[in-house]
């Protein structure tokens, strides 16, 4: 080429120059630039406060009402002479304990096995009976124990225990009541979680309900084996204790499955969120309800883990009794998770109509 003659100038786009400046990469490709993209700083400042606030708030529902724990209005019987049982129920705190009188020792013995009280005392001049139900609530049992032993050394006379409803010889502080309520409540997580992934759509809500259902019969079934044939925690009707278990599941599982088809991921998120940070601490399946802060014990029992406890303990070692509660808060969580998943299909199946209404309105 002549040394006078002039090259042409070349000319590149804004991406073919920036292509163009980034070194070769060992495939021959051109390498990624090294800097982060605008705004990473923020989105992972945001990401580490998010989780740290979660941490707290974990921490927050599981410490609090453990630290504030006691007894809290734990309704008790009594029964003797009336100048005996009227200084009982004057002298006792009213903030911890509701004193009943009862005519009998056997209609007190009764209103125990009922589960109308957490237990009571039978007071003579000569003798304390205290009567108590531990695998109804531990710790209500430890304190009215306590509570009949005072009574029994300032009247200097004895007192003599009567378990009405123990938990098992082969568990005898119900280690496997305790540890049966995680399983329960991933029981309705898992499900939802993974059938909304191998199933997903609004066409096919209908099977991830129905997986459901079914999940919940058989881990109701495998539940109930473990802890009565396996680990010999519960006793009762097998039968009975697994349809309450059943109900348990499904009514969790159905819920979470109803709000992630509605609201999607963050419905779901919400959903197992209120169950793990909520129902899981304020289940009281370790303590029995009356063990919590006023207000957080009523809260814990209307939530699926709480009820599904409870319905738990009353099918294993109260033959059903009580169970009224229990079963009708967790039939009533179920309607909701339908009703949810119902709303979801008829909008999937009718969005431009959806629509049509929003703009409308």
């Amino acid at each position: 080429m002549p040394d006078n003659q002039t090259l042409p100038p070349v000319t590149m786009t804004p991406e073919e120059g920036r292509s163009h400046l980034r070194a070769p990469r060992g495939d021959g490709k051109p390498a990624m630039p090294d800097h982060a993209p605008p705004g990473t700083g923020r989105k992972l400042t945001l990401v580490v406060l998010g989780l740290a606030a979660m941490i707290t708030i974990m921490l927050c529902a599981f410490a609090l009402p453990s630290i504030h724990s006691g007894p809290d209005r734990v309704p008790i019987g009594v029964t003797g002479p009336e100048e005996i049982t009227k200084d009982l129920r004057q002298s006792t705190d009213n903030a911890a304990w509701d004193v009943r009188p009862y005519p009998t020792a056997t209609a007190l013995q009764t209103a125990v096995k009922d589960r109308d009280i957490a237990g009571g005392l039978a007071v003579t001049a000569h003798h304390v009976d205290v009567y108590t139900a531990t695998a109804g609530s531990p710790s209500a049992t430890s304190a009215l124990t306590t509570l009949g032993d005072n009574l029994a050394a300032q009247q200097t006379t004895p007192a003599t225990v009567h378990d009405l409803a123990p938990f098992t010889e082969d568990d005898p502080l119900g280690a496997g009541l305790t540890a049966a309520l995680l399983p329960m409540i991933l029981g309705g997580i898992f499900p939802a979680l993974i059938l909304s992934g191998v199933f997903p759509g609004h066409r096919a809500l209908r099977t991830r309900i129905t997986g459901a259902l079914l999940f919940s019969l058989a881990a109701g079934a495998a539940i109930t084996a473990v802890l009565q044939f396996a680990t010999h925690s519960i006793d009762g009707n097998y039968w009975l204790t697994a349809l309450g278990l059943t109900l348990g599941t499904a009514a969790l599982s159905t819920t979470l499955l109803g709000l992630q088809a509605l609201l999607g991921m963050a419905g779901f998120a919400l959903g197992a969120g209120l169950m793990m940070l909520l129902g899981n601490p304020l289940a009281g399946l370790a303590t029995g309800p009356h063990w919590l802060p006023t207000g957080w014990a009523t809260l814990g029992q209307l939530l699926p883990p709480g009820a599904s406890g409870s319905l738990l303990r009353t099918n294993a070692f109260f033959d059903g009794s009580g169970a009224a509660l229990p079963t009708l808060t967790l039939t009533l969580w179920l309607a909701i998770g339908t009703t949810l998943a119902l709303l979801a299909h008829r909008r999937g199946r009718h969005p431009a109509t959806t629509r049509n209404e929003t703009t409308t309105t």
